[in-house]
């Protein structure tokens, strides 16, 4: 999701726009049941203690899942993802995520329900 407002660096902490904030908690409580697998996997610092939040707003975005400690994006993609003007808009958000200092790592919905594993055992690698 993006929407328009600040985003830079400041302090260490990463700005975001607050007009997003009551749509990150809606985001939460209707999390899509990919979000909910994984979230389940990684919830609770369940990876070798690393804190994960999920629906995080991120500068003008709304990141699925992220890991501070690790400076790490996780985005779970569903079929809006694939079209030309998804893949475009994915491409604009990771380059504006990796342009503050952090890594985007991509799952397709699918990969999340038929690989659970692989998918952690990427986001752990990564870690």
């Amino acid at each position: 999701m993006e929407k328009g407002g600040g985003g830079d660096l400041e302090g260490g902490m990463l700005r975001y726009d607050k007009g997003l904030k009551k749509f990150s908690r809606a985001l939460r409580v209707n999390m899509t049941e990919a979000e909910k697998l994984l979230w389940d996997k990684i919830r609770g610092k369940q990876l070798n203690g690393y804190q994960f939040y999920r629906q995080k707003t991120i500068g003008n975005y709304i990141a699925d899942f992220y890991c501070p400690k690790a400076k790490l994006v996780i985005e779970l993609d569903g079929g809006q993802h694939y079209s030309p003007e998804g893949k475009a808009k994915d491409q604009t958000r990771d380059g504006y995520m990796k342009g503050k200092g952090l890594r985007v790592l991509r799952f397709s919905d699918k990969e999340v329900f038929e690989n659970t594993d692989g998918v952690l055992e990427r986001i752990w690698g990564y870690l």
